[in-house]
């Protein structure tokens, strides 16, 4: 499962930098957060290594709270400059 997670968070991390991609990483950001939880506390009660484990936590956290930073920032974003960037690259015809 330490895998899957450090995977999960490294696909979550790199559609973030992808634009009009990043709406598709909370899903993956989620299952890899959820996953290595799991696995940090199998591994504390076997006693095995937890460190993929913690970095695949790291890298979902680090994607979860991009995702909610991008949606507080296109709250609070002022909708003239949004549509004028559209327009300018052609999006809205």
């Amino acid at each position: 499962m330490d895998v899957a997670s450090v995977a999960l968070g490294i696909i979550s991390i790199s559609l973030t930098i992808i634009p009009f991609c990043s709406s598709f990483s909370l899903l993956p950001a989620i299952y890899g957060l959820i996953l290595g939880i799991i696995d940090v506390v199998e591994k504390k009660k076997n006693g095995g290594k937890k460190g993929m484990a913690i970095t695949g936590i790291v890298l979902s956290g680090i994607t979860i709270v991009n995702m909610i930073v991008l949606l507080i920032g296109l709250m609070f974003y002022n909708d003239e400059v949004l549509i004028d960037s559209l327009e300018m690259y052609g999006a809205l015809y």
